[in-house]
C-alpha cells in the first residue's frame, strides 16, 4: 500500500492554496458586505434623517417639506401626503408653530441640532431675527412658516438656509 506524504513538504505545497482560497473568501464576503451597505456609513442624508426624528416629531416618510425661495424671503411649508392623515397634520401643525415662535426670538435650535451650527445662511439669521417677518399659517394638510425681509443680506441668507434644508432632506423635501 502506497504510503501518503504528509510531511513538511506536502504542507508547504498547500500552504499557498489555503491562503489564496481564503483571500478568494474574503473578497466575497466584502462584496457581499458592500452590496448590502453593512459597514457603509451613513449618508449625510441619512444623519439629518435621523437626528430629525429626535426634533420633529412627525414622520418623514409620511410628510414632505417644501422650501421655497421668494423675493422678499422665502415660504416653508411641511404637509402630510395623505391629506386625511389628521394625526401627522396635527403634529405638523404644532411643531411649525412652536419654530416660528422661536425663530421670531432669533432661536434657530432645533434646525442647528438637525443640519449643524455651522448651517448656510444660520449665524445671520439668528443674528437679525428682529428684522424678518416670520408668520406661522395652519393649513388644511400642514402647516407653513413665511418669512419677509427688505434686507438683502437677510433674504440671501434665508435662501442659502433653504438651500441647505433642500439638500438635506433630500426626498422628503421639494424647492417648490
Amino acid at each position: 500500500m502506497p504510503s501518503k506524504n504528509r510531511g513538511p513538504r506536502n504542507a508547504q505545497q498547500r500552504l499557498p492554496l489555503i491562503a489564496r482560497s481564503l483571500m478568494l473568501v474574503a473578497l466575497v464576503l466584502s462584496g457581499i458586505l458592500a452590496s448590502t451597505g453593512v459597514g457603509a456609513p451613513p449618508t449625510r442624508q441619512e444623519e439629518v434623517a435621523t437626528r430629525g426624528a429626535q426634533v420633529m416629531p412627525f414622520d418623514l416618510e409620511q410628510t414632505m417639506h417644501v422650501f421655497q425661495p421668494l423675493a422678499d424671503g422665502g415660504l416653508q411649508s411641511v404637509t402630510a401626503k395623505d391629506p386625511a392623515n389628521s394625526q401627522q397634520i396635527a403634529l405638523i401643525q404644532a411643531h411649525l408653530q412652536e419654530e416660528a415662535a422661536k425663530f421670531r426670538q432669533g432661536d434657530f435650535s432645533d434646525p442647528a441640532k438637525i443640519h449643524g451650527e455651522d448651517m448656510p445662511g444660520l449665524a445671520a439669521l439668528k443674528a437679525g431675527a428682529q428684522h424678518i417677518g416670520i408668520q406661522y399659517t395652519p393649513l388644511s394638510n400642514g402647516a407653513q412658516i413665511r418669512y419677509t425681509t427688505a434686507d438683502p443680506a437677510l433674504i440671501m441668507a434665508l435662501h442659502q438656509w433653504f438651500a441647505a434644508q433642500l439638500a438635506d432632506h433630500g426626498h422628503h423635501a421639494s424647492g417648490h
